[in-house]
């Protein structure tokens, strides 16, 4: 039996239009009420996956920014943080800001961003579906360099750079790779989003990396975990899509990844699942965990 179960949610759990099918919402369901921790893993904020967690009935544990923390639903606090250094965003930020190109700051209560572009836009949209207490917390900032500098609390979870040009974001990353103390994570294919606007499906399709503090990653926040519930590795399963899943799914007793991973992510998984628009992720759960 498998004791933790890991889950991403971007492109994993959440369909392409942002939403959990109902299938899964069951099959989690009944998981948890079978006795396993349901551990939802995102880069995404607090708030964005406290209102997923709520909705699919998990009342545990989450990790968030790509396990720069673990968040304790019950208890409502953080248990576990690695977060970035002002300094370095600061860094970071400059370096977007000579190069025009597009960059978001994640801490634990926001997205602090200069302009709704690419992911955050995306995020804005989905905002617009949900109820006031369930919003992912945007903060437009139009100086958010001196914004930074000036904030008394530092919990950075990481950074995002976006944009749509290949050789354009390259360089970038050349760049910000040079600085020290932070970790850069390896994304080389483009994120694909739909929005819907009334009747009309559009498309949001960008390169990005995201960008944290050295040593931060999902399965370090597992292993956590792990120690605290007493959890062997191979009562643990994992299911993701991307970079920032690979070492989760490469060390767990079970590593499952969606059909249309990045290859590096299928190659390290033990089984494929379906999409994340064909209820992979119900399929994966239906056939190991239950």
């Amino acid at each position: 039996m498998y004791k933790l179960i890991a889950i991403d949610l971007d492109g994993t759990m959440l369909n392409s239009y942002g939403e959990v099918d109902s299938k899964t919402k069951e099959i989690v369901r009944k998981c948890i009420s079978n006795g396993t921790h349901i551990v939802l893993a995102s880069g995404r904020p607090i708030d964005s996956i406290k209102s997923i967690a709520k909705e699919m009935g998990i009342e545990g544990y989450f990790i968030a920014g790509n396990g720069a923390l673990v968040y304790d639903i019950k208890e409502d606090n953080i248990i576990y943080e690695n977060y970035m250094k002002k300094e370095k965003v600061l860094e970071i930020i400059k370096i977007c800001e000579e190069n025009s190109i597009a960059y978001n700051v994640y801490t634990d209560k926001t997205i602090l961003t200069p302009s709704l572009k690419f992911n955050v836009l995306y995020y804005y949209k989905e905002n617009l579906k949900k109820e006031e207490d369930k919003k992912t917390n945007i903060s437009i900032v139009e100086n958010v360099y001196e914004y930074i500098k000036n904030m008394n609390e530092e919990t950075f979870l990481k950074i995002t750079i976006c944009d749509e040009n290949s050789s354009i974001f390259s360089s970038i990353i050349k760049k910000v790779k040079e600085i020290s103390g932070i970790d850069v994570l390896e994304v080389s294919h483009m994120s694909r989003k739909i929005i819907k606007q009334g009747t009309e499906e559009i498309p949001v399709e960008y390169f990005y990396t995201e960008i944290t503090a050295s040593d931060v990653d999902k399965w370090n926040a597992i292993e956590f975990l792990m120690k605290k519930l007493n959890i062997d590795v191979q009562e643990v399963m994992t299911i993701g899509d991307n970079m920032n899943d690979k070492k989760m799914i490469e060390h767990a007793g079970l590593g499952v990844a969606m059909k249309g991973s990045t290859p590096e992510v299928i190659r390290v998984a033990k089984y494929v699942t379906d999409t994340n628009d064909n209820a992979g992720v119900a399929q994966a759960l239906e056939e190991y965990a239950l």
